[in-house]
């Protein structure tokens, strides 16, 4: 297992109510990819540095977390498939 550091950016149509249940839903995918969440940081709204699907704003969340590197990949795709999700990055930490 590696230890693994996951940005995303929520879709800000999402109230702040309803962000615990996208973080739980993209915890989900971590657990049911056999990894493990260590830390989970909202950053809350931020203005993105250009527009995402026609967004100008989305809340950022960090997560940390623990990985097998050969469930990186199936990780990726179901971020791709979470329409809450508009924009993710996977990035490897240590060596």
């Amino acid at each position: 297992m590696r230890d693994y550091e996951l940005v995303f950016i929520v879709n800000p149509q999402i109230v702040e109510e309803d962000l615990e249940g996208v973080i739980k839903k993209v915890s989900q995918l971590i657990s049911n990819s056999g990894g493990e969440v260590t830390e989970v940081n909202p950053w809350g709204r931020r203005r993105l540095a250009y527009p995402i699907n026609r967004f100008r704003e989305g809340t950022y969340v960090t997560t940390k977390l623990r990985l097998n590197p050969a469930s990186a990949s199936e990780l990726e795709r179901n971020l791709k498939l979470t329409e809450e999700v508009i924009r993710y990055l996977l990035v490897k930490i240590g060596d």
